[in-house]
Parts: structure tokens; C-alpha cells; sequence
């Protein structure tokens, strides 16, 4: 006897929100949202729980809109490389008008949240980080590789907000806390271009420093990595943090250092992603290392 084989379609309502979730990239918003509300948790005073909430949100949203404004003018790009083809746009899944509205209501929702829920500091800084990474980094990709340099401004931003949401203040952990982030992302984004050097060059990309996997690249990613190993001590030495958290920045910074140094010696894409990796557990270690000093 034939057995009918039932074959459930899928929900266009949870199609259409996973399209949604890609075109503001949630996992990395999650990633960016991550180091605003460690830098919250970590700034001084008593934790207001409502106001690391709105963070949250608010952080999302913006971060969203700034993903989601980025590949609507890359749109044409995306179709060129394989990681990116598959995007909701470029694969027709979604209108280019459709993912205007998308940032639009996201960005100002994100923008109004931070400012009335949080203050006015904080709505300027996600406005900004808007408006760096949409005007200002995403067309400079394809023209040089400063663009990284302008990237990890915006790219910063996010414990910056997370302070300045916490103390209404831009103190000094603030601008420490935006210093390791800051020049963090050279060695990240570099190693991740340097084993997505391919695919970056069918769309035009000149995301390394030299425009070429070579030696020179290598080591501005290795000073770079370098300087973070100063900054790992500054907040104990400012106040901000206890000397255990010390002791673990040191420690990342050195192994961190260490893989940095290993793709001068080699110049390879296995070593290009052992650094790609290290930066992945780099960050949120340090950040996590300084939140459970305070507490």
C-alpha cells in the first residue's frame, strides 16, 4: 500500500522574520550589542536592570538599521561574492524598498529609544555610529583600505555607548574601553580579509592594508595587536578595574600577540585564521574579565 508522504511547507511568517534577522545581521548586533552592555556593567555606580534593558534594544535596533542600510547600497556587490549572494536582496527574497524601510524603522526606533529611555549622550552616539558606518564606511570598501580605519570608528562605538548610557558622562573608562575595541578590529578585520581575500576581490573590496596577503600586511596587523598589550594594563592603573582582570587582559594580549606574530613568520591563510579566531574570544574575554572584577 502507498503511504502518502506529507511534506510541511515552510512558515512565510518565519521566513520573512529569518530574512529580516540576515538583512540586520543579528548574530554580529549581538556581538556589537555585547561590549555596550559589558561596558555598562562595568561602568561605575549601582546597575539600573531598566536601563540595561533599553540598551539592549536600543542597540540592537540601531545596529540593525546601520546592516541593514549597508546592504541595500551593496546590494549589486553582494551578488558577486559567495558569502554574501545568498542575502535577502541580492537573491530577490527581498525589495531594495523593503530593506530601506527596514533601516529606517529600525534606525529611528533604535535612535529614540537610546535618547529617551537612556540620554541624549547615548541617542547621539547610536545616531553616529548609524551614519559612520552607512556613509562613510560602506562606500570607502571598494575605493582603499583606510576604510578599516574609519570602520573601527563606529566599530568602537559600542562601549562607548554602553558607558556613556550607564553615567550619562564620557569619562576615562569610556574612552579606554572605545581604545581596546578600537584597535582591536585591525588585526580582526584584517585576518578575516586576509582568508576572504578572494571573495572580497570579486566585489571590488580593499579591505587589507597593502591590497595583497604580503608581509607588510602581516605586520600592521602584528603593531596593532602590539598596542593592545600597553592598553590591557590602563585600567588598573586608572582605577577601573581590580588587578585580576588585569592579570587575564595581559594574558589574551600576549596569546593574541603570539598569533599575530605567527602570521608575520608565515604569511598563510591557516595562520591568517588562527588570529581571525583568537579575535573572536579576545574581546568578549576582556570585557567579561573586567565586569566580574567589579562585581
Amino acid at each position: 500500500m502507498n503511504q502518502e508522504v506529507l511534506v510541511s511547507k515552510p512558515n512565510p511568517l518565519i521566513l520573512k522574520l529569518s530574512d529580516y534577522a540576515q538583512l540586520g545581521k543579528m548574530r554580529l548586533a549581538s556581538l556589537v550589542v555585547f561590549s555596550a552592555a559589558m561596558a555598562f556593567l562595568t561602568a561605575p555606580g549601582e546597575i539600573n536592570w531598566i536601563g540595561f534593558f533599553w540598551l539592549i534594544v536600543g542597540g540592537v535596533l540601531t545596529t540593525a538599521s546601520a546592516n541593514s542600510f549597508n546592504q541595500v547600497i551593496e546590494r549589486d556587490l553582494d551578488k558577486l561574492m559567495e558569502r554574501t549572494m545568498q542575502r535577502p536582496i541580492p537573491d530577490n527574497r527581498m525589495s531594495i524598498q523593503e530593506g530601506l524601510l527596514f533601516g529606517i524603522i529600525t534606525g529611528l526606533t533604535g535612535v529614540f529609544i537610546l535618547t529617551y529611555f537612556l540620554n541624549i549622550s547615548s541617542g547621539i552616539l547610536g545616531l553616529a555610529s548609524i551614519i559612520l558606518y552607512t556613509i562613510a564606511y560602506t562606500p570607502m570598501k571598494r575605493r582603499s583600505p583606510f576604510a578599516v580605519f574609519i570602520g573601527a570608528i563606529p566599530g568602537a562605538i559600542p562601549p562607548l555607548l554602553g558607558w556613556v548610557a550607564a553615567t550619562n558622562s564620557f569619562g576615562l573608562g569610556a574612552w579606554l574601553l572605545f581604545s581596546i575595541q578600537f584597535l582591536w578590529q585591525f588585526p580582526h578585520f584584517w585576518s578575516i580579509a586576509w582568508v576572504l581575500d578572494d571573495d572580497y576581490k570579486k566585489a571590488g573590496f580593499k579591505m587589507l592594508p597593502t591590497g595583497a596577503r604580503d608581509k607588510d600586511s602581516a605586520f600592521q596587523a602584528l603593531l596593532y595587536t602590539f598596542s593592545l598589550l600597553p592598553l590591557a594594563f590602563m585600567p588598573y592603573i586608572f582605577g577601573i578595574t581590580g588587578y585580576i582582570s588585569s592579570f587575564i587582559l595581559g594574558a589574551v594580549s600576549l596569546y593574541f600577540l603570539y598569533l599575530a606574530f605567527q602570521l608575520f613568520i608565515k604569511c598563510d591563510i591557516p595562520s591568517a585564521r588562527k588570529l581571525m579566531f583568537g579575535s573572536f574570544v579576545y574581546l568578549p574575554v576582556v570585557q567579561l574579565a573586567m565586569v566580574f572584577d567589579k562585581i
